[in-house]
C-alpha cells in the first residue's frame, strides 16, 4: 500500500486528527497498511464524546441514605440446589470464562500471569490448574464445558502458544476458545488528538476488566454460546489457584433464584482490607471500591456486631447468558470511564518519545461491576476465604506466591484430615510437608475422601494428581 484511502483521509480530517499522518511517506508498506486496518476500526465520534467528559470528576458515592448491606446467602444454601447445577452441567448450559489478559510485572514475571508457577509441589502454572478443572468438570459431568479464555493484546499470543505447547492440558482444542480484551486509543488531555506510540501506530491500552463482556459480543462468542445452548457463563480470574469453577451449588442456586448475575462473596476480617464490597445501592446489587468508601462506613457494625459492610468481592460471577446479551448491545451497553493518566507517547515534531511528570493524556475503561446494577434479579452466595480465595498480585508479602502456595498447602491439609488422613503439623498447626491435590485427581474434598486409600500416610511433599 502507498496511498491513504480517501475515505480514511476525509474521516481524519473531519475530526481533526490529521496529525496521525504527519511521517506516512516514510512508513514501510507494511505498516501503512497495518496503521489503515488500526485506524479503520476507530470509532472518532465516540472519542470526540468521550473528549467532552475530560473534566468531570470521579462519580460520587451515593448519599449513606440510598446504601444498605446486601443481603447474603450462607453458604449452606447452595447444598439443596447442587442437582439443579448438576442438571445444567450434564446439559451442556453452563460455559467458564477465564479473564487473563494481566502480565505478571508486579511478581517480576516477564511473561503472562497465568504461566506463573504456583504449585506449591508440581510447580503447575495458574493455566495448567484452571484448564485441569475444566476437564474435570467436563469427565463429572459427561459433557465438554466451553472454556472461553480472554487475553489481551499484550498476552494474546504466548497465551495461544502455551496452550498448544502443552496440548492444551488434555482438553479439546476445540472447546478452548480464546479471543482478545479490547483496546482504546489514548487522547492528549489538552487537545483531544490521539496519541502515538510510535511512527504509523496508535498508543493503545485495554479497556478494562468490563471489555470482556464487550469483547464476548464483538468477537461473536456470545452468539456462538447462545447457538450451543449455553445459558449460564462463569466468570473468574486467572490469578486465583483456588476458585471452584462451575461450582454446582452455586450454578445451581443461581439457576432456582432465576438470577441474571449471581456473586460470591468474601466476609472481610479487618474494615481497612482493601477489597471492593458488594452493597444494595438504589435498590440494586453494586460494588463499592475500597478507595471510595468513607471510613465511617468501613468501621459500622450491625446488631451481631459483624462488619456491616462486610461482602468482599473476589470476582466469582455467574452470568445469564440472556442478561449478557442486553447488557452489551445498543443502549445498554457499559458506558466508559475517563481517567487522566501519564502516557509516554511519539512525538512526531522532535521525532522522539516523551515521557511526561504530568498528567497528559485521558484512557478509557469499562468496569465489569457496572454490569451489576443493570440486573433486575441477583443474588450473592458466602464462601469461605480459606477455600476459594489465594490470589496472587505481588512478589512479596500479602497476595505473594508464599501466601498464594501457604492457602493451597492448607486447604489440602484439611482435605485430607477430613477424609480421616494423619496429616503431620508444625507447633504452629501447619503442614510439616507441602501438599497439592490436583484436579483432575479430586474436584472437593467429597471426592477426595472417595479416592482417598485408607492407609495413606504423609511423610514427605505430596502431589496427588
Amino acid at each position: 500500500m502507498t496511498h491513504l484511502p480517501t475515505d480514511l483521509s476525509h474521516r481524519l480530517a473531519k475530526h481533526g486528527q490529521e496529525h496521525l499522518l504527519t511521517e506516512w511517506d516514510q512508513l514501510a508498506p507494511h505498516l501503512k497498511e497495518a496503521f489503515v486496518e488500526e485506524l479503520a476500526g476507530i470509532d472518532f465520534a465516540e472519542l470526540e464524546a468521550l473528549y467532552q467528559r475530560k473534566n468531570e470528576s470521579v462519580a460520587a458515592l451515593p448519599t449513606r441514605d440510598r446504601i444498605a448491606p446486601l443481603h447474603v446467602e450462607p453458604a449452606e444454601a447452595a447444598v439443596k440446589t447442587r442437582p439443579l447445577g448438576e442438571a445444567a452441567l450434564r446439559a451442556g448450559e453452563v460455559a467458564v470464562l477465564m479473564v487473563a489478559g494481566g502480565q505478571g510485572t508486579r511478581l517480576g514475571f516477564d511473561k503472562p500471569k497465568g504461566m506463573f508457577p504456583v504449585g506449591p509441589v508440581s510447580g503447575a502454572s495458574l493455566f495448567q490448574m484452571h484448564a485441569e478443572k475444566v476437564m474435570a468438570l467436563s469427565r463429572r459431568y459427561g459433557r465438554s464445558v466451553p472454556f472461553l479464555v480472554m487475553t489481551s493484546p499484550a498476552t494474546h499470543d504466548e497465551t495461544e502458544a502455551y496452550f498448544k505447547e502443552h496440548q492444551f492440558f488434555g482438553l479439546p482444542p476445540d472447546r478452548v476458545w480464546f479471543f482478545q480484551q479490547g483496546t482504546m486509543p489514548a487522547l492528549d488531555l489538552n487537545t483531544g488528538k490521539l496519541l502515538l506510540e510510535a511512527p504509523g501506530k496508535l498508543f493503545l491500552s485495554p479497556n478494562g476488566h468490563g471489555g470482556t463482556l464487550t469483547a464476548l459480543a464483538d468477537t461473536g462468542l456470545l452468539r456462538q454460546l447462545t447457538d450451543e445452548g449455553v445459558k449460564h457463563l462463569f466468570y473468574f480470574q486467572v490469578d486465583n489457584p483456588l476458585v471452584y469453577l462451575a461450582e454446582p451449588g452455586f450454578v445451581g442456586l443461581h439457576i432456582h433464584k432465576g438470577s441474571e448475575v449471581s456473586s460470591k462473596v468474601v466476609y472481610k476480617e479487618v474494615p481497612e482490607e482493601k477489597v471492593g464490597v458488594l452493597a444494595q445501592i438504589d435498590g440494586h446489587c453494586g460494588i463499592i471500591e475500597y478507595s471510595d468508601m468513607p471510613a465511617e462506613m468501613t468501621q459500622e457494625r450491625a446488631a451481631d456486631g459483624t462488619l456491616a459492610f462486610r461482602a468482599g468481592n473476589p470476582a466469582i460471577h455467574i452470568f445469564s447468558v440472556p442478561f449478557l446479551e442486553r447488557v452489551t448491545s445498543g443502549e445498554h451497553r457499559l458506558a466508559f470511564h475517563v481517567a487522566r493518566k501519564k502516557v509516554p507517547h511519539y512525538d512526531a515534531a522532535t521525532s522522539s518519545t516523551l515521557t511526561p511528570t504530568t498528567e497528559n493524556a485521558l484512557k478509557f475503561e469499562l468496569f465489569v461491576f457496572d454490569a451489576l446494577p443493570l440486573a433486575d434479579r441477583w443474588l450473592a452466595l458466602q464462601t469461605l476465604r480459606e477455600d476459594e480465595f489465594a490470589p496472587l498480585k505481588n512478589a512479596t508479602g500479602n497476595d505473594s506466591p508464599e501466601t498464594c502456595q501457604h492457602l493451597q498447602v492448607d486447604r489440602a491439609r484439611r482435605w485430607l484430615t477430613a477424609a480421616g488422613v494423619e496429616v503431620p503439623l508444625d507447633a504452629t498447626g501447619v503442614s510439616l510437608h507441602p501438599l497439592e491435590i490436583g484436579s483432575l485427581f479430586a474436584l472437593d474434598a467429597e471426592e477426595l475422601a472417595s479416592k482417598i486409600p485408607a492407609n495413606f500416610r504423609i511423610n514427605e511433599p505430596v502431589v496427588l494428581r
